[in-house]
C-alpha cells in the first residue's frame, strides 16, 4: 500500500484575474487521484490522504510519483500551474517507511521553477513477502554515491565514511547492497607523509566506455578537468558509447595543494548547443584517488548526477580509470578481464552501494565575534575627534564571516565599525552526505567600500574530526603487517554519528595584531596559509546536521530562543597564567634591548589597550657574549617572571581527555622508540622480548587505568563531547582489547611494530580536541619596540587539572625548551632567533594555591623607578635634564613620584626604596669558562668619500657601548692570553675585516653591515678578538664591585648605559626598587593577585589615553630570585657525522659545530673536504652554573644542540643544520651509568640534512665530590680531548679488498675533458690510490683492478663509516683536481666470509668464453629440410607473446602445438630481484660534484665508478696468514667488438604530446657514436603503439657501453619532442654471470619460430659454466639422452616427458644440456618493461616500452638469425544486414485523413565508422506500424580476431595528415525514423547489438519486447539464453525491439526482423552480394517488398493519392457530393428559368 498524504502548498503564482483555485492530483504508474479544490488561495491546505493499491508487488525502485497542481475551472480543462516528479527509492529500498517532502519545488513545462513548493507526505507498508533489495535495481540510482556536487572549492580534502542511515542505528541487512563484493572502504588514510616542497606529479585519467546515459539519438562527449586544465574526449554516438581514451595532466605543485584539487568528469550532449546540454557530472578529490591502493582507481564506474537538481536519480554511468604517479612511483598496469564485458556496474562502482549518499544541510549557527582587530585607518575617527566627536579607536572594523566547503561561498551580514559583532545568523549549506570534502572553511572579513575585503583569520572545520562514520573504530589492516586486529562488537561500530559543533568559540591565528596603513607582509596568514603568529579574535559557532529537509533560506536569523541558549556557553571563569624565564640563550643578533611579552587572547598583548595591563613582559635586558659564539641574556640568579590573568569559558573537561590520551601516546611513543632503537642495535631476542612485554604491559595498564572524565554535570557541555566521548570509550576499549590479543598471540615482535604504530596514530588522532576554544598562549621577542620572533604554546600542554596528574598538560609547571621562529620564515628555521627554557603553569584561579607545590624559588616582587640627573658646568644636577623628570619610568618619558605608588590590594610595603642597580651590569662574561675570546669593535668614520680617521668612540662593545682599547685590556688573574689581538674575517667582511655601513639619525651606528666598500659609506668597524685560556683555579679574588651609588652613566640622554664614569658622560640614573610583600600567608600563588598595576595616582587632568601610555611602565617588576645554584660539569662526545649536504664547489663541506648548552657554547675542529667527518672529540664545559633543583634538571634536562657549520675561506660559513641531543643528567658521578653514542638526525628548512653520533652527560659537581669527576680523556694534540674508551665505539681490524674496474661517462671538468683519471678511496681515516687511467678514451678501465685496505673498523654496524671515492684528473703542471666523488653508506651488502669457497669466482661467464676462444672457432650449424610454410600461418612471434602474457585468445593454437613460451618481465631486467641487478660482477657507483645550490635539486651526476667491494674481519694476531683473496681470475679489460641487436615490441601508455592528447611516436637508438632513427615508419596517433622493430648495431665494449633507447613524437611542420628514454648498460649484462647477454629459451629449436639465436650451442655454453665455477665438464652419455653435471644425473625422457614433440626440434644433447642450463638461475628468454624518463620530470614515468636486446661478441663467431618481430595485420571482414520488415513501430504522424501512420526507414552503421552509414527505402503510411523492406546494408570492417576489436582508421579532422587509428569492439547500431519532407526526420527508436555478445533474437513479433535488452526492467538475459558471438555463429535472423526514451522511461518504438551474417575477405568473392537490392542481387536474392497499395508518397504519385487517399475515403462523400450539385444545379436553373416562365405564363404573348 502506497499513501501519499498531500498537505499544503505555498507561494502559488497570481492569475491575471483574481487567485487560482488550486486542486493536486498524484499520478503513481498511470493511476491518477485528485484533491477536492480550495477556492481562490495561494497557499492552499488540501491534507487529504491518496491511497494506491499495490496488489502485493513491492514498490520497485525506479518507481516514483508525479504531483500536479492544477487550477479548478468548473467548464473546461483545468489549466496547468507546476508539477513535481518524487522518486520512491528510498521507500523501496526499504531504509524509511515514511519519506517526507517537504517544500519540494513546482516546475512549469519547460522544468523551470515556478517558485511555488508543495508539501507532502510518503508512506509505504511493503507486502508481508517482500524483502527489499537492492541487487535487483536496473539502473543505478543515487544510492551509489555521486560525488557532492561543486567541489571547485579550494578547500576540500576528503571524509568518505559512509555513515549508513541515522547516527547510531545498526545497519538493515538491506543497506549491504551487492553481498558478495565488499563495498570499497572510504575512510580516509591518514598517512600521507609528502615533502613539503613542490613535485613532479603525473595524473592520468582514462575514460573507457559509459552506459545508461540519458536521452534519445545523443552524441555524447566526456570533459574532464583537473587542476585548471580541461581535456575533451571524441565525439560518439549512443547511449552506451564506449570511449577508451587516455589523458595525462602534469603538474608541478605541493602535495597538500595537489591533494585539495579535483578532478571533474562531466558528460555533455554534443548535439544541443544549448546550456542544458550537461547530461551529468561526478567529482571527486585527488587525494581521494592518492589514498586509494597504488595511488589509482582501476576500471570502476562512476555513477553520474545531476549536480543542481539532488532529487533526481542516476544520469548514467561513465567507467575510468585514475592514476596518479608521483617521484619514483611505478604506474600499475591495467588488466582487461575477459568477463567484464557483461561487468555488473553495481559490484564495481567507486562508491560502493551500502554508502548511501543523502541530501544533508549543515546548520552553521554563527553567534557573535570579539577580539577583533583594527583593520581600517583612523583617518575620518581623527576628524571627528578635532570637530569634537567621540573617536572610538578600537572599532575601526567592519567585520562579516564567509563559509566555504565543497565549493559553495556563503556570508553573513556585514556589522559596521564593531570589534564585537553580534551576526545571530544560520547558515544552511546542502552537501551530499558522506561528503568527499573535509573541511569547511571560515574566514572573517573586513568589509571595505572601496577596497578589497581584508582577511582578518581562517579557521577550518574538519568533517572528519566533527562526524564519524562508526567504521574508524575497526582496524584498517596496515597494508604488510599481519594485523592481529580488526574483529569487533557491534557496540563500537554503533558510534558514528553526523557532524556537530559547537556552541564553541573558534579561534582565529595570522599576522600580528598592530595596525599599519601599510600592506601587511604577513597577509597569507589571515588566509589559512602557515602557522598564524598572533591571536585576531574569535568566533562563537554552532554547527548541526540535518538529513533529508531542504531548507528554504541560504541564510536565516537565530531565533531567540537559540540565541538564549548559546548564553550558558559564554559563561567566563577567570584563568591564571604564570611564566617563569628561566634562560634566554643562543641569540645570535644582539643589539638593541631584548624582551619578552606573553600573551593569551588580547591578554597581555602590550600593544592592545582592550585589556587591563598585566606584567604580561620581561624587563628589558642587554645580551652578553658567551665568549665562544652565541649570545644570551644574563639573567643570574634573578629569573623574570610574566603573570597574565584572563577570562575563558570553562573547558576542562576536554582539556582533560585530551591531556589523559595525550599522555597514554607520549608514554606508548617512548617505549616504541626504544624498542625500534633496540631492533636497530639488533640487541638479543631475549632482550627485545622484555622492551616488547614492557610497552605491552604498560599500555593495557595504562588504558585500563586512565578513566576519562565523566561528563554528567560539567559546564559547557555540547552534543559533540558526549559522541567524541563516546567514540573515545570504544577507540580505547578495542585497543586494549587488541594489545591484549597481541600479547598473547604474537610470535614475532618486529612485525608488531607496525600495529603498534598504528595504535600510537589512533591514539592522537583521538586526543585531538575539535572544540577547544582556548587560545594558545603566545611569546613574543621584541628588540626595541620591533616583534622580531614568536613561538605558539597549546593552553592544553600548560594547564594544571584537578582531575588527576595524567590530566594535566605535559610541561605544566615544567621546565620546557622552546625554539623560537621568525614569523614566515623563509628559511623554515636555518638560523634561530633564540632558544627559551620557561616554565609555565595554567589553571582556574580557584585552584591557584596548587601553584605553591610547582613552583621554584622565591619569588619577589618591586615597584621600581629612576632617578635621573645631568651633568651641568662640571656639576651632577636636575637641572639639565631637559624633557625629563626628576623620577621616571625606565624609558625617562613617564614622571613618576615615590609617594604615589600604592601596593595593589591584599599586598603591603617591605621595607623601604633602596637603590638597586641592574644586576646584568654586575655579572662577569667569562664565568664558568676554561677559554674565553675577548671581542672589541675598532670604528672609523668618514664624510661621504673622505678619508676614514677614528670614530668618536674608537673602541666599543657589540652594542655600540664604549669599551677599552685593545692596548688597554688586561688579563684577568688565573688567565693567559693564546694569542695576539686579530681581527675576525669569520664574518660578512672585506679582507681587511671591516665592515661597513651608513649611519641614518638619530642613532650613532649603522643598522646594518656589508661586506663591500661602497662611496656613501660613512662608518666601518672591524672585530677585533683575542683568546685567553684559564689557567688555575684560583678564583681571582672576586672583587664585588661597590655599587657606588649604583649609578649608570651615559654619554647622551637616550644612549646606551655603562658602569664605570667617563669623561664625555653627560647623564646619569640609577633605579630604585621598593620591594611588596602579600599581606596574608598564601605563597607564591599571591603574585596572580597583582592584576591591573601599582595604583600610581595618575593627575586627574590626564587623560584615559595617556593611561595607556602608562602601560609597562608602572606595572609591578616580578622576579623569582633562586637562593642556590649548582655546579655543573657537562661533557659532550662528538663523534662523526655522515651525509651532510655538500656547500663547496668541489662537492664537500669542511664542518664544524657549534655545540651549545644553556648559556655556554663551544666549536669543534674544522674537518676538511668532507661530508662524513669524524671529530672524534670531547668538549668539556667545566662550571655550568644552573639555578633550581637538581632532582628537576634531572627529570628534563635542557637541551644539547649542535649547530652545523661549513667553514669557508672567504666570506661567511653556511649552516649545514641543526642537531639536539638530550644530555643523560648524573648526579651523584660514582653511579656507573655509561653513555652510548647514538646517531641523531641532523634538519635542515625542516628536511633531513644527514646524521650526527653524539652523546652528552651532564654530572652534578658538589664540593664533596670534586674528585669523584670522570678521569680526562685522552688529548690528542695540545688542546683537543678525544672520546674516551667505553664510550667511543670498539673496533676491530677488518679488510676492505676493492675492485676498482674502471670508470665511465665522465664529463668535463673546468671545460677540459678527463684524460688520466685515477681513484682514492677512504675508509675510517686509511687512504688507497689506484694507478692512474693512461688513455681514458681508448681504455676507461683500472690497469691494476684490486686493492687492499687494512682498516679499524666499528664492530657495531650501526657505527660503521662509509667508503668514500674521490675521483682525481692528473692534469699538466702537476695539478690534481677532484673531479667527481661518490659516498657509500652502508657496507653491510658488501661483507663476505672470506673462507667460504667462492663456487661463483667473479668472472662472468660470457668474458671465459671469449677468453677460450681460440683464434678460429668453426661453429657446426645443422642443416635441416626447410618446412612448409603454410603450416606455421596461424603462427609466429606475436603468438607466442601473447601465449607468455596469458592472453589465449590472440595467440590462436600456439600453445596446443607445444611450443615455448618466453617470460615477460614486468620490469626492467636490473629490477628482477634474481638477477641481483645484474651488478654480481661489478656494481655502477654515480659520481657527483658541486655544491647543493638548492635543496630541491639533486647535485649533478658527473659519472660512473664501476667496482665492487669485499669487506671480512682480519685477526688481530699477526701469526695468522691472512685469508685467502676474494678478486681472482679477472676477465680481460680489453675493449672487444660486440653485435647489438635491440628487439622493441610495444609502447604502453606512452606520454601524450600532441593536442590532441595523442602522439605519433617512433624510436631513436643511440649506441656509442651511432643513433639510428626510425622516422620513417612512426605510428600516427597512438598512446600504445605496437613497433614491432629489430634495430642491429655493433659497438666497442667497454666505451660505448650505454645503449639509449628513445621514443619520440613525429611532427611535421615542429620539432619532434621526445616523449621519454631509457638507459641499458650493455657492459653489465655482458659481465654478468646470469649470462644476460642472449636468454636462453624454453627448447633448442632449429627452425621456426623459436629458432635458435645464440652464438654458442647449448653444450659449448654448459661447458663454459663448469669451467667458471670451477666444477668438472659435463659428461654425456648414451647419445645424448642422459648428461652428468655438478654431480646430478639428468635424462632426456624425464625433462621431456609430457612436452609436444614437434618438428622444429633439434638434437638431442643440445636439447638435455639447454634442459640443464635452464635449471642454473641463468637469464631466460625474456621480454623487458622499461620505463621511460624525460628530462623535463626525471622521476615520473612517461610510458614503458617492452623489448630485448641480444649482445653478441664477433670474437665468438656468426651470430644467430634474428626474430621476426613485425606486428600483425588486422583482417577484412564484412558485415551483411538484411532488414526484412518491422512491426510495432510507434505512428509518429497524423495524416490529412486524420489516420496515425508513420513513413518508416530503417539506418543503421557501426560505431566507429559513422561515414558508412546505411538507409533502406521508405515504407510509406505504413498504418499499422508494419513495413516491409527487404533491404540490404553492407558494412566493411578490419578486425582484429585475436584482440576481439575492430581497426578503425579515420582522420580526425580534415587538415590531420595522418589516419588514426581506433579500436572498437564491434557493434551495430540499428534506428528506426520516421520520414518527413519539408521537416526533420523523426526518430522512433534505435537497438544496440554487440556483435561479440550478440542479444539472441527471436523468432517471432509477439515474442519480442523489451525485455531482451540488458538493463531493462524485468531484463530476461540472466535468465535466457547466453549471448554469444556473431563471429562464431556466422549467421543469425530473428526480430529485435527498438528503444526510445519518453519522459524518462523507456519505451517500445518498434520491432525489426534481420538477418545478420559476417563474411571473411574470401567469402566476399565466393558468394558476392550488392547493397539494397543492387546486383548482384544475391546470396539471398532480395525480391521488391511487398507492400500494400497504401504504401507511396503523396507528392511524387498524385495520381494513386486520388485513388488509394481520396477516393477510398471519401467514396460516398462523392457520391453524395456530385448528386447534391446536380439537384442544386436543377434548383438554380429552376430558379433561374422560373421567372421567365411564369411571366409568360401570365402574359402569354404568343397567344
Amino acid at each position: 500500500m502506497l499513501r501519499v498524504v498531500v498537505e499544503s502548498a505555498n507561494s502559488i503564482p497570481k492569475k491575471k484575474l483574481g487567485n487560482p483555485d488550486p486542486i493536486a492530483a498524484v499520478v503513481f504508474k498511470g493511476e491518477k487521484k485528485k484533491t477536492k479544490a480550495i477556492d481562490s488561495e495561494l497557499n492552499p491546505i488540501w491534507n487529504e490522504v491518496l491511497e494506491f493499491d499495490l496488489k502485493g508487488s513491492p514498490l520497485d525502485p525506479t518507481s516514483f510519483i508525479d504531483v500536479v497542481v492544477k487550477d479548478y475551472e468548473t467548464i473546461g480543462k483545468d489549466k496547468f500551474i507546476g508539477s513535481a516528479k518524487i522518486i520512491l527509492r528510498d521507500l523501496a529500498s526499504g531504509h524509511t517507511k515514511s519519506l517526507p517532502s517537504r517544500n519540494v519545488s513546482l516546475v512549469n513545462e519547460k522544468q523551470q521553477a515556478i517558485g511555488a513548493t508543495i508539501n507532502l507526505l510518503i508512506g509505504y507498508e511493503p507486502p508481508a513477502n517482500s524483502t527489499a533489495s537492492l541487487n535487483d535495481q536496473p539502473d543505478g540510482d543515487m544510492s551509489y554515491g555521486d560525488a557532492a556536487d561543486g567541489e571547485d572549492g579550494e578547500e576540500r580534502e576528503e571524509d568518505v565514511g559512509g555513515s549508513p542511515g541515522s547516527p547510531g542505528a545498526a545497519p538493515t541487512p538491506s543497506q549491504t547492497g551487492n553481498p558478495s563484493h565488499k563495498p570499497t572502504r572510504l575512510s580516509r588514510k591518514k598517512h600521507r607523509a609528502l615533502a613539503n616542497k613542490p613535485q613532479d606529479f603525473q595524473i592520468r585519467v582514462r575514460v573507457i566506455e559509459s552506459r545508461q546515459l540519458p536521452g534519445n539519438n545523443i552524441k555524447p562527449v566526456v570533459k574532464v578537468n583537473v587542476c585548471g586544465h580541461t581535456h575533451r574526449t571524441r565525439i560518439r554516438r549512443g547511449n552506451n558509447p564506449f570511449f577508451d581514451e587516455m589523458f595525462f595532466y602534469n603538474v608541478n605543485m605541493l602535495p597538500s595543494e595537489l591533494f585539495d584539487e579535483s578532478i571533474t568528469f562531466r558528460v555533455y550532449d554534443s548535439y544541443s548547443l544549448r546550456a542544458d546540454s550537461l547530461m551529468g557530472e561526478f567529482k571527486l578529490d585527488v587525494g581521494y584517488i592518492y589514498d586509494e591502493p597504488a595511488h589509482a582507481v582501476m576500471r570502476k564506474w562512476l555513477l553520474l548526477s545531476d549536480p543542481d537538481d539532488s532529487s533526481s536519480g542516476a544520469k548514467g554511468y561513465l567507467k575510468v580509470s585514475m592514476v596518479i604517479i608521483g617521484a619514483g612511483d611505478e604506474p600499475p598496469t591495467e588488466k582487461r578481464e575477459r568477463s567484464e564485458e557483461q561487468d555488473d556496474i553495481e559490484s564495481n562502482l567507486l562508491v560502493p552501494a551500502g554508502v548511501t549518499l543523502r541530501w544533508a544541510t549543515l546548520n552553521l549557527k554563527v553567534y557573535r565575534a570579539e577580539d577583533m582587530p583594527q583593520m581600517d585607518d583612523a583617518f575620518v575617527q581623527t576628524v571627528k575627534q578635532v570637530f569634537g566627536g567621540d573617536g572610538d579607536k578600537k572599532n575601526l572594523v567592519d567585520p562579516f564571516l564567509e563559509i566555504s566547503f565543497a565549493g559553495k561561498k556563503l556570508c553573513t551580514k556585514i556589522v559596521e565599525k564593531n570589534a564585537n559583532p553580534e551576526w545571530n545568523q544560520v547558515i544552511n549549506l546542502q552537501v551530499k552526505f558522506p561528503s568527499m570534502c573535509e573541511r569547511i572553511k571560515l574566514t572573517v572579513f573586513d568589509w571595505d567600500r572601496l577596497t578589497k575585503n581584508d582577511a582578518i583569520g581562517t579557521t577550518f572545520l574538519n568533517l572528519n574530526k566533527i562526524a564519524s562514520s562508526g567504521g574508524e573504530i575497526e582496524d584498517t589492516p596496515a597494508e604488510n603487517c599481519n594485523t592481529l586486529s580488526s574483529e569487533l562488537s557491534t557496540a563500537e561500530s554503533e558510534v558514528g554519528f553526523l557532524p556537530a559543533f559547537g556552541p564553541c568559540y573558534v579561534n582565529l591565528y595570522g599576522s600580528p595584531r598592530e595596525f599599519s596603513g601599510l600592506p601587511d607582509p604577513y597577509e597569507e596568514l589571515n588566509f589559512g596559509m602557515g602557522e598564524g603568529v598572533s591571536y585576531r579574535g574569535r568566533v562563537l559557532i554552532e554547527l548541526s546536521t540535518q538529513l533529508e529537509g531542504k531548507s528554504d533560506k541560504k541564510v536565516d536569523d537565530i531565533s531567540s530562543d537559540d540565541i538564549l541558549v548559546a548564553q550558558k556557553y559564554q559563561r567566563r571563569r577567570k584563568y591564571s597564567l604564570c611564566a617563569v624565564f628561566h634562560s634566554a640563550c643562543m641569540l645570535q643578533e644582539p643589539g638593541e634591548p631584548i624582551q619578552f611579552e606573553v600573551s593569551m587572547g588580547n591578554y597581555g598583548n602590550k600593544l592592545d589597550s582592550t585589556c587591563k595591563p598585566l606584567a604580561s613582559t620581561t624587563q628589558y635586558s642587554f645580551a652578553v657574549f658567551d665568549g665562544n659564539h652565541y649570545y644570551y641574556l644574563p639573567w643570574a640568579d634573578t629569573k623574570p617572571v610574566v603573570i597574565l590573568i584572563s577570562f575563558w569559558e570553562d573547558i576542562s573537561h576536554r582539556l582533560d581527555s585530551a591531556n589523559i590520551l595525550l599522555f597514554i601516546a607520549e608514554r606508548l611513543e617512548s617505549h616504541l622508540t626504544s624498542l625500534k632503537t633496540a631492533i636497530l642495535a639488533k640487541v638479543s631476542d631475549a632482550r627485545l622480548a622484555e622492551i616488547w612485554l614492557k610497552l605491552i604491559n604498560h599500555m593495557i595498564e595504562d588504558l585500563s587505568s586512565f578513566q576519562l572524565p565523566v561528563l554528567e554535570g560539567q559546564p559547557n557541555l555540547t552534543a559533540l563531547d558526549l559522541q567524541i566521548k563516546k567514540l573515545r570509550d570504544a577507540a580505547v576499549a578495542s585497543i586494549r582489547q587488541m594489545a591484549n590479543r597481541m600479547k598473547e598471540e604474537a610470535t614475532d615482535i618486529k612485525a608488531t611494530v607496525c600495529d603498534i604504530e598504528d595504535w600510537l596514530e589512533r591514539l592522537k588522532q583521538l586526543a585531538e580536541e575539535p572544540q577547544n576554544s582556548m587560545p594558545d598562549v603566545i611569546i613574543w621577542m621584541l628588540r626595541g619596540e620591533k616583534r622580531v620572533a614568536y613561538a605558539r604554546v597549546p593552553a592544553s600542554r600548560i594547564f594544571y587539572s584537578t582531575f588527576s596528574e595524567e590530566a594535566c598538560g605535559k610541561h605544566c609547571g615544567r621546565t620546557q625548551t622552546i625554539f623560537m621562529q621568525y614569523p614566515m620564515d623563509k628559511n623554515k628555521g636555518v638560523k634561530i632567533p633564540v632558544q627559551l627554557r620557561v616554565n609555565m603553569w595554567m589553571g582556574l584561579s580557584a585552584h591557584e594555591k596548587k601553584f605553591n607545590s610547582f613552583s621554584e624559588g622565591n619569588f619577589s616582587v618591586f615597584a621600581e623607578m629612576y632617578e635621573n640627573q645631568a651633568q651641568v658646568f662640571g656639576k651632577w644636577g636636575t637641572t639639565g635634564l631637559v624633557g625629563r623628570h626628576k623620577f621616571s619610568d625606565v624609558t625617562g618619558k613617564v614622571k613618576l613620584k615615590q609617594e604615589r605608588f600604592l601596593p595593589p590590594r591584599g599586598w603591603e610595603w617591605e621595607g623601604d626604596w633602596f637603590v638597586d642597580p641592574e644586576r646584568s651590569l654586575l655579572t662577569e662574561a667569562d664565568a664558568g669558562h676554561t677559554e674565553f675570546t675577548d671581542e672589541v669593535f675598532q670604528n672609523e668614520t668618514r664624510f661621504p668619500g673622505g678619508e676614514w680617521k677614528p670614530a668618536t668612540e674608537p673602541y666599543t662593545d657589540v652594542n655600540g657601548e664604549k669599551t677599552q682599547s685593545p692596548g688597554e685590556f688586561e688579563c684577568p688573574p688565573g688567565w693567559t692570553w693564546e694569542d695576539e689581538w686579530s681581527f675576525d674575517s669569520n664574518r660578512a667582511v672585506d679582507e681587511k675585516g671591516w665592515e661597513y655601513g651608513v649611519t641614518i639619525p638619530p642613532d650613532d651606528k649603522p643598522k646594518s653591515w656589508v661586506a663591500a666598500e661602497k662611496m656613501y659609506h660613512v662608518h666601518r668597524r672591524k672585530r677585533l678578538i683575542r683568546q685567553r685560556k684559564k689557567t688555575s683555579d684560583a678564583k681571582a679574588v672576586t672583587e664585588r664591585r661597590e655599587p657606588g651609588e649604583g649609578w649608570e652613566y651615559s654619554s647622551l640622554i637616550g644612549w646606551k648605559f655603562h658602569r664605570k664614569e667617563r669623561s664625555t658622560d653627560t647623564f646619569r640614573r640609577r633605579r630604585w626598587r621598593r620591594k611588596m610583600a602579600p599581606s596574608g600567608q598564601i605563597g607564591a600563588s599571591a603574585i596572580f593577585r597583582l592584576e591591573g598595576a601599582l595604583g600610581v595616582d595618575v593627575d586627574e587632568k590626564a587623560s584615559k589615553t595617556d593611561a595607556a601610555k602608562l602601560f609597562g611602565a608602572n606595572t609591578p617588576t616580578v622576579s623569582c630570585h633562586f637562593s642556590q645554584s649548582y655546579m655543573y660539569h657537562l661533557r659532550v662526545y662528538v663523534y662523526q657525522a655522515r651525509n651532510l649536504c655538500a656547500m663547496d664547489k668541489d662537492s664537500f663541506s669542511d664542518p664544524y659545530a657549534h655545540v651549545s648548552f644553556l648559556h655556554v657554547s663551544k666549536t669543534t675542529e674544522v674537518i676538511r673536504t668532507t661530508l662524513n667527518p669524524t671529530w672524534d672529540q670531547t668538549l668539556i664545559f667545566e662550571d655550568i652554573e644552573i639555578y633550581g633543583d637538581p632532582q628537576t634538571i634531572a627529570r628534563n634536562p635542557p637541551d644539547v644542540v649542535l649547530e652545523l657549520y661549513d667553514s669557508d675561506q672567504v666570506g661567511k660559513d653556511e649552516p649545514l643544520g641543526r642537531c639536539t641531543c638530550p644530555p643523560i643528567v648524573k648526579l651523584n658521578p660514582n653511579v656507573a651509568v655509561s653513555s652510548r653514542l647514538l646517531w641523531y638526525p641532523v634538519t635542515k628548512k625542516g628536511r633531513n640534512a644527514g646524521e650526527m653520533l653524539v652523546a652528552a652527560e651532564l654530572l652534578l659537581k658538589d664540593k664533596a665530590n670534586e674528585g669523584d669527576l670522570p678521569l680526562v680523556p685522552p688529548r690528542r694534540g695540545m688542546a683537543l680531548y678525544m672520546v674516551p674508551q667505553g664510550i667511543r665505539p670498539v673496533v676491530q681490524l677488518t679488510a676492505i679488498e676493492i675492485l676498482a674496474w674502471g670508470l665511465r661517462n665522465m664529463k668535463t671538468y673546468q671545460l677540459a675533458t678527463v684524460s688520466s683519471p685515477s681513484l682514492i678511496v677512504e675508509c675510517g681515516g686509511e687512504i688507497v690510490q689506484t694507478a692512474v687511467i693512461k688513455n681514458f678514451k681508448k681504455n676507461p678501465n683500472f690497469p691494476g683492478s684490486v686493492l687492499l685496505l687494512k682498516v679499524l673498523l666499528p664492530k657495531e654496524e650501526m657505527y660503521t663509516p662509509p667508503i668514500v671515492l674521490k675521483v682525481i684528473d692528473h692534469r699538466p703542471f702537476g695539478r690534481k683536481p677532484i673531479v667527481g666523488q661518490c659516498t657509500i653508506d652502508s657496507l653491510e651488502e658488501f661483507r663476505c666470509d672470506p673462507y667460504r669457497i667462492n663456487s661463483e669466482v667473479v668472472m662472468s661467464a660470457k668474458v671465459a668464453m671469449i677468453a677460450a676462444a681460440p683464434g678460429d672457432t668453426v661453429i657446426d650449424i645443422e642443416e635441416r629440410p626447410i618446412l612448409k610454410a603454410e603450416v606455421e600461418e596461424a603462427v609466429d612471434w606475436w603468438s607466442k607473446f601473447f601465449a607468455s602474457i596469458g592472453e589465449q585468445d590472440k595467440c590462436g593454437p600456439y600453445l596446443k602445438k607445444g611450443y615455448d613460451t618466453l617470460q615477460v618481465y614486468d620490469s626492467e631486467l636490473e629490477e628482477v630481484p634474481e638477477f641481483q641487478g645484474l651488478t654480481d660482477f661489478c656494481s655502477t657507483f654515480k659520481l657527483q660534484r658541486g655544491k647543493i645550490e638548492d635543496e630541491d635539486e639533486d647535485p649533478s651526476v658527473v659519472g660512473e665508478f664501476k667496482g665492487s667491494f669485499r669487506v671480512y674481519p682480519l685477526s688481530d694476531d699477526p701469526g695468522v696468514p691472512s685469508p685467502p683473496r676474494q678478486f681472482r681470475e679477472l676477465p680481460e679489460s680489453t675493449p672487444q667488438e660486440c653485435l647489438v641487436r635491440i628487439y622493441v615490441v610495444r609502447g604502453i601508455d606512452l606520454q601524450p604530446k600532441d593536442n590532441n592528447g595523442m602522439c605519433d611516436p617512433y624510436i631513436k637508438i643511440s649506441l656509442g657514436r651511432k643513433t639510428v632513427d626510425d622516422r620513417d615508419n612512426y605510428r600516427p596517433n597512438t598512446l600504445n603503439p605496437e613497433f614491432g622493430r629489430m634495430f642491429e648495431l655493433s659497438c666497442f665494449l667497454p666505451q660505448d657501453k650505454d645503449l639509449k633507447i628513445s621514443v619520440y613524437d613525429y611532427d611535421l611542420l615542429s620539432r619532434d619532442e621526445k616523449v621519454g628514454e631509457t638507459v641499458i648498460d650493455l657492459e653489465n649484462r655482458l659481465l654478468s654471470r646470469f649470462s644476460s647477454y642472449c636468454g636462453l629459451p624454453q627448447s633448442y629449436c632449429i627452425s621456426g619460430t623459436n629458432q635458435w639465436r645464440d652464438q654458442l650451442k647449448p653444450s659449448q655454453i654448459l661447458q663454459n659454466l663448469a669451467r667458471l665455477r670451477g666444477i668438472p665438464p659435463p659428461r654425456i652419455e648414451a647419445d645424448g639422452n642422459s648428461l652428468s653435471f655438478a654431480g646430478k644425473q639428468y635424462y632426456l625422457l624425464d625433462l621431456e616427458a609430457n612436452k609436444v614433440i614437434h618438428q622444429h626440434l633439434g638434437q638431442p644433447r643440445e636439447r638435455l644440456a639447454l634442459h640443464v642450463l635452464r635449471t642454473q638461475g641463468l637469464v631466460p628468454e625474456h621480454v623487458e618493461t622499461r620505463t621511460l624518463y624525460s628530462s623535463y620530470q626525471p622521476t615520473l614515468s612517461q610510458g614503458k616500452i617492452q623489448m630485448w636486446v641480444d649482445i653478441l661478441p664477433k670474437s665468438l663467431g656468426l651470430p644467430g638469425p634474428p626474430c621476426d618481430i613485425t606486428p600483425r595485420k588486422a583482417k577484412r571482414y564484412s558485415l551483411r544486414a538484411i532488414v526484412w520488415n518491422t512491426t510495432d513501430v510507434i505512428l509518429d504522424e497524423t495524416s490529412i485523413t486524420g489516420e496515425n501512420m508513420s513513413d518508416i526507414y530503417v539506418k543503421g552503421w557501426m560505431p566507429g565508422m559513422e561515414d558508412d552509414k546505411q538507409k533502406t527505402d521508405v515504407h510509406y503510411r505504413s498504418l499499422d506500424g508494419d513495413g516491409n523492406f527487404n533491404w540490404r546494408f553492407i558494412f566493411g570492417f578490419d578486425y582484429l580476431p585475436a584482440e576481439q576489436l575492430c581497426l578503425v582508421s579515420r582522420k580526425d579532422h580534415f587538415w590531420n595528415l595522418d589516419k588514426t587509428e581506433f579500436r572498437i569492439p564491434p557493434k551495430l547500431i540499428i534506428q528506426i525514423w520516421d520520414n518527413d519532407k519539408f521537416s526533420l526526420d523523426d526518430y522512433l527508436g534505435t537497438v544496440e547489438l554487440d556483435l561479440l555478445h550478440l542479444i539472441p533474437p527471436s523468432k517471432s513479433p509477439e515474442k519480442c519486447s523489451l525485455k531482451m535488452l540488458p538493463g531493462m526492467a524485468g531484463s530476461t538475459i540472466s535468465k535466457g539464453p547466453l549471448p554469444n558471438s556473431l563471429f562464431s555463429q556466422k549467421s543469425v535472423r530473428g526480430w529485435w525491439p527498438c528503444m526510445i526514451e519518453q519522459d524518462g522511461n523507456h519505451v517500445l518504438g518498434g520491432k525489426v526482423e534481420m538477418t545478420l551474417e559476417i563474411v571473411e575477405e574470401k567469402e566476399m568473392e565466393e558468394r558476392p552480394a550488392g547493397k539494397g537490392r543492387d546486383e548482384p542481387n544475391m546470396n539471398p536474392k532480395l525480391d521488391a517488398p511487398n507492400r500494400p497499395d497504401t504504401s507511396f508518397f503523396w507528392f511524387t504519385s498524385p495520381c494513386k493519392t486520388m485513388k488509394f487517399i481520396v477516393w477510398r475515403r471519401f467514396k460516398w462523400i462523392f457520391i453524395g457530393g456530385i448528386l447534391l450539385l446536380l439537384v442544386l444545379l436543377f434548383l438554380g436553373i429552376l430558379l433561374y428559368s422560373l421567372p421567365n416562365y411564369i411571366s409568360m405564363k401570365i402574359v402569354k404573348p404568343f397567344s
